[in-house]
């Protein structure tokens, strides 16, 4: 692994630099843009916006295969929550719920994708709207006129919108309690449940259920976790396989396990290709409180919300790139469930090979990390936290002097809060802080930005195996044609090296 300067991270682009997906640059998501694609009922469009219709007060998905309205009673927005905000109800028909997730935010400011993340992670589940804007270093009354500038909606309403639609998913999809439900999707009372599935429904949560399709009992949860073909699922599940933790991780029936430390208590996650528009989540965990916010962390986990097409469509413009993403067009950005973890196992991994790594980082959780209170196949571990790791023994795990102290000194800024390491840190901040740690170079701070917190656009530079297929000396400078998804070119990079071994 190399080392060199840190190859700061731009700020996000605008949304006019943006290709859409499979069309070209010149073409805007205007008016005439999105009716044409509701007519067409155009499958690459579905997630990007969403139509309101004036006649009837109902809004959809791009897809819906109800009769098509006439362009002078519909109305389009960015996000399922701006619909709402505007008083239309979801279709009945195409679920919005069910879209993949809208990349709405895409050229907006990295303030409102930062709070978009803090309120998947549930920073309005359990806080307040001045809470969340004093975590990003600003007002409240900037936020919002940050959120209705790029989203058309207030940070309540979009956090609002994602807690409807997931109990809408558990009520229909299992048999939970309406208490339960309730607490999963991160609602603060029974009654404001009710009332907010009211409101957006047009009747009563028990309206809504249904003979559930599979019985969910409980603690285990199930939930489909949409996103836009194609989807290299194989890929994606030999990458993890190839780096699988004993203890804490593996592979089974073709499904991805691992162990998870949520809100205080041990769990297990397992996830499977479940057809071709979705994976599934299975989670088994002593209680559900929050599990929304959960499922939101196993969806940047496995890349659910990337528009294939639109990374695909720009990389390949590159002929270096062109056979790679051709071959791959699914392929996605496999992250980390922890931020923490990965970044330990980075380090870990600094001049050894994979297969090493994850050996030592095994005998790391057999000595350091909380025991299950029951295993669960070959799962028996938790991954050790900063505090435990802060003074632990770790001589005789087959790591140098050098990584230990590294991981150690990694621990003590995690604990004492020096270093975010939470999936809403700000990549750059991140990339900055990590490098200026001893033992941590810019290598380990991009790959840790890259798959910690699933930033699209970090690229370790110094990786040997990214200057073997650039040999010319100029990677950095070509890689500038690749932002906003250098993270991808990387791995279409890797994974064509991987073939010619």
């Amino acid at each position: 692994m190399g080392r060199g300067d840190v190859d700061a991270n731009r700020g996000p682009i605008p949304a006019s630099a943006v290709a859409p997906t499979c069309y070209p640059d010149t073409m805007e998501l205007d008016r005439d843009t999105c009716y044409r694609a509701v007519q067409s009922r155009d499958r690459r469009f579905d997630g990007r916006f969403f139509t309101g219709v004036k006649t009837t007060g109902i809004y959809c998905r791009p897809i819906c295969p109800a009769m098509t309205p006439r362009p002078h009673n519909v109305e389009f927005y960015p996000c399922a929550a701006a619909a709402e905000q505007a008083g239309y109800r979801p279709c009945l028909r195409c679920r919005p719920e069910t879209a993949p997730g809208t990349p709405a935010w895409r050229g907006s400011t990295a303030t409102v994708a930062r709070a978009l993340r803090l309120i998947e992670d549930g920073a309005l589940d359990i806080g307040t709207v001045t809470e969340l804007a004093g975590r990003l270093g600003i007002g409240p009354r900037q936020l919002s006129r940050l959120f209705r500038a790029h989203l058309g909606a207030s940070p309540v309403a979009v956090a609002q919108t994602r807690r409807v639609h997931f109990a809408r998913n558990l009520i229909e999809h299992t048999e939970l309690p309406m208490s339960r439900i309730a607490l999963a999707a991160g609602f603060g009372s029974l009654r404001r449940f009710n009332t907010l599935i009211k409101s957006t429904f047009g009747g009563p949560p028990s309206g809504l259920r249904r003979r559930a399709e599979t019985a969910a009992a409980a603690p285990s949860l199930t939930v489909r976790l949409a996103m836009r073909p194609p989807y290299d699922w194989d890929h994606l599940v030999d990458f993890l396989a190839r780096r699988a933790v004993t203890g804490i991780e593996e592979i089974r029936d073709g499904a991805y396990r691992r162990t998870v430390h949520w809100r205080g208590k041990p769990g297990v996650i397992a996830v499977r290709r479940g057809g071709r528009d979705h994976l599934e989540l299975v989670a088994d965990l002593d209680g559900l409180d929050g599990a929304i916010a959960l499922v939101a962390r196993v969806r940047r986990m496995f890349d659910c919300d990337a528009d294939p097409r639109a990374i695909g469509g720009h990389l390949q413009r590159d002929p270096l790139l062109a056979a790679a993403v051709h071959r791959r067009p699914g392929l996605r950005l496999p992250c980390a469930w922890s931020p923490w973890e990965l970044a330990v196992r980075a380090v870990i991994g600094q001049r050894v090979s994979v297969s090493a790594a994850t050996t030592i980082t095994g005998r790391l959780v057999q000595r350091c990390g909380p025991a299950l209170p029951v295993p669960c196949g070959g799962l028996t571990h938790l991954f050790p936290s900063p505090s435990q790791l802060m003074t632990a023994k770790l001589d005789g795990l087959g790591v140098d002097a050098r990584r230990i102290r590294t991981v150690q000194i990694l621990a003590r800024s995690v604990a004492q809060g020096e270093i975010d390491l939470a999936g809403s840190a700000n990549a750059g901040d991140l990339v900055a802080r990590l490098a200026a740690l001893s033992g941590i170079g810019p290598w380990t701070a991009q790959y840790v930005a890259m798959r910690g917190l699933g930033e699209p656009d970090a690229f370790p530079a110094d990786d040997l195996g990214l200057k073997k297929a650039v040999p010319d000396g100029k990677l950095r400078d070509r890689a500038e044609s690749w932002r906003p998804w250098r993270a991808y070119a990387a791995l279409h990079l890797w994974a064509a090296l991987g073939d010619e071994r």
